[in-house]
Order: C-alpha cells, then structure tokens, then sequence
C-alpha cells in the first residue's frame, strides 16, 4: 500500500499537469493530504463512490502515460 502512494506520487508529479483539474484535486487529497474519500465527497460535493472512480481513471491514467512516455 505505502509502495502504491509512493509511485502514484512519484507518477502524479511528472503527469499530474495531464490530468482534469478535478482528477487532480482528487489525487492531492488522497495521496498528499491522506484525507478519506468521504472527506474529499463532502469538499467537492460529489459522492463517495464518485471520488472513488474518479481517483481510479486517474491512477490509470497515471500509470498509462508513464507505459507511453517513459519519463
């Protein structure tokens, strides 16, 4: 689990600019702040199960550009 943070941080800081500001927000909370997907429901006023799929599509896509990229 601390590994997955750690590459999703490292991925988020060199593709996290390719991501919808939503996505990025999302990710920020998550992973940089440690808040809960309630706690990022209730900010962007979206349900729990939004911010889960959202963060989903963006570590995804993360992971994507980096098989594609290589950066």
């Amino acid at each position: 689990m601390l590994q997955d943070s750690f590459e999703i941080s490292v991925l988020y800081d060199f593709y996290g600019p390719l991501l919808s500001e939503k996505q990025q927000r999302f990710v920020e909370l998550y992973h940089g702040e440690n808040c809960s997907l309630t706690e990022i429901a209730q900010e962007a006023g979206v349900s729990k199960q939004a911010v889960s799929e959202g963060l989903k599509r963006a570590v995804k896509a993360l992971r994507t550009y980096e098989e594609k990229l290589g950066l």
